[in-house]
C-alpha cells in the first residue's frame, strides 16, 4: 500500500468592514498570496494557504470607495486563522464613531465564534480596536497604532498594552502596530508554518525585520492627550541638559508627584523618568541625524557625563531600528 500525504491548506479569513483601510487589506492579502506563490521554490514547501475575504455585510467598500467582494461570514468555512485589517478611521473621534456602527457587534460575534472554535485571531492598527471590542484580548498582551495608545488604554483597561512593539503574540492572538505593520502580521502567519518561506517572502517584498515602533513614535503627539502630561513634556524638554527631578516636575506642572505619575502611566504607560529618557533619546537621534557631533558630545548636551549611558539607551530603545545610526552608536 502506498501512503499518500494529504496536504491540508491553512484556511485564513480576512474580516473586512465597510471603510476598511485599503493599504492594510492589500498588505495582508498580497503578502499571503506572494508567499503562496513562492512556496514551490522551497525543497519542503509548507501547506498552501487559502485566503478568503469575509464580511458581515453583503456590500463592503474600502475607505477609498473600492468595492470588495466578500463571502458572508456565516457561510464561510471554519478558519484556522482570522485576520482583521485596519478600519479607515485616522483619529480617536472618527474611530470611536466607527466603533458605534451597527456592523461592529456582528463582527465581534463572528470573531468570538471563530476564536472559540480554535482559530488564531490577529489584527493590525485600528483593527486591534475591533478585536478588543470582542473582549477576547482581556487579560492578554497586545499592541496597536502608537498614536492611539491613550485611547486604547482608556477603552480596554483589561488589556496589557505595549505600543512600542511592532508585533505581540499572546495566547491565540497576535496584534500588530500601525499601517505597514500589516506586513509583519501577514509574515507572522507565514512564519508559523514555515520560517524559511517567511524569510523568502520578506526578501522578495523588501520587508526588513523590525521589532519596534519606538523609532516612529512622536512623544509630544501622545502627550497632547492629557494637559498634565502635555505640561510635563514641555517642562522636560527644557530640562534635558540639567537632569530629572520628580519634585521639580510636579511643581512645574501644578500637580502632586502621585498625580503626575498616575497620569503618565494612564496616558503613556510610563513613569515620568522613563518618559524623560524617551525625550532624551528622541533628541539624541535628531542630533545624530542632522549633525556631526560624536555620541559623547551629544550626551553632554542632554545631561549625561559621557556617551556610555546614552549608547546603552539608544540600543535598548531602538533595537535593530535606525540602521543608518548603528555605526555611530
Amino acid at each position: 500500500m502506498v501512503n499518500i500525504d494529504i496536504i491540508v491548506a491553512m484556511r485564513i479569513h480576512v474580516l473586512v468592514l465597510d471603510g476598511v483601510f485599503d493599504l492594510g487589506l492589500a498588505a495582508l492579502t498580497d503578502t499571503l498570496n506572494t508567499a503562496n506563490q513562492l512556496a514551490g521554490a522551497l525543497d519542503q514547501p509548507p501547506a498552501p494557504v487559502e485566503v478568503t475575504v469575509v464580511g458581515v455585510r453583503r456590500r463592503v467598500r474600502t475607505a477609498q470607495g473600492l468595492s470588495v467582494p466578500v463571502v458572508p461570514a456565516h457561510q464561510a468555512a471554519k478558519p484556522d486563522v482570522v485576520l482583521v485589517p485596519a478600519l479607515g478611521a485616522k483619529t480617536p473621534d472618527t474611530l470611536a464613531a466607527r466603533l458605534e456602527q451597527a456592523d461592529v457587534p456582528d463582527a465581534v460575534f463572528a470573531l468570538q465564534r471563530w476564536s472559540n472554535s480554535g482559530a488564531v485571531v490577529g489584527a493590525a492598527c485600528t483593527g486591534t480596536f475591533l478585536l478588543a471590542e470582542s473582549g477576547l484580548l482581556d487579560g492578554q498582551r497586545a499592541t496597536t497604532s502608537w498614536w492611539l495608545a491613550p485611547m486604547f488604554r482608556q477603552r480596554y483597561a483589561r488589556v496589557s498594552l505595549d505600543e512600542s512593539r511592532m508585533l505581540v503574540h499572546s495566547a491565540s492572538f497576535v496584534t500588530a502596530g500601525a499601517a505597514l505593520a500589516h506586513l509583519d502580521l501577514a509574515l507572522s502567519v507565514v512564519r508559523s508554518s514555515s520560517p524559511a518561506l517567511a524569510a523568502l517572502a520578506a526578501r522578495y517584498l523588501l520587508i526588513e525585520a523590525r521589532g519596534s515602533q519606538a523609532e516612529f513614535v512622536i512623544p509630544d503627539h501622545l502627550s497632547h492627550a492629557d494637559p498634565v502630561v502635555e505640561r510635563f513634556e514641555s517642562w522636560a524638554r527644557e530640562q534635558l541638559a540639567r537632569g530629572f527631578s520628580l519634585e521639580e516636575a510636579a511643581i512645574a506642572v501644578g500637580a502632586s508627584k502621585r498625580t503626575l505619575s498616575r497620569r503618565l502611566q494612564s496616558v503613556l504607560s510610563k513613569t515620568p523618568l522613563s518618559y524623560f529618557q524617551d525625550l532624551r533619546v528622541e533628541r539624541a537621534v535628531y542630533l545624530l541625524r542632522t549633525g556631526s557631533e560624536s555620541i559623547d558630545q551629544i550626551a553632554a548636551q542632554i545631561g549625561y557625563s559621557d556617551g556610555v549611558t546614552l549608547r546603552a539607551l539608544l540600543r535598548r530603545k531602538l533595537g535593530r531600528g535606525v540602521r543608518e545610526l548603528r555605526a555611530r552608536i
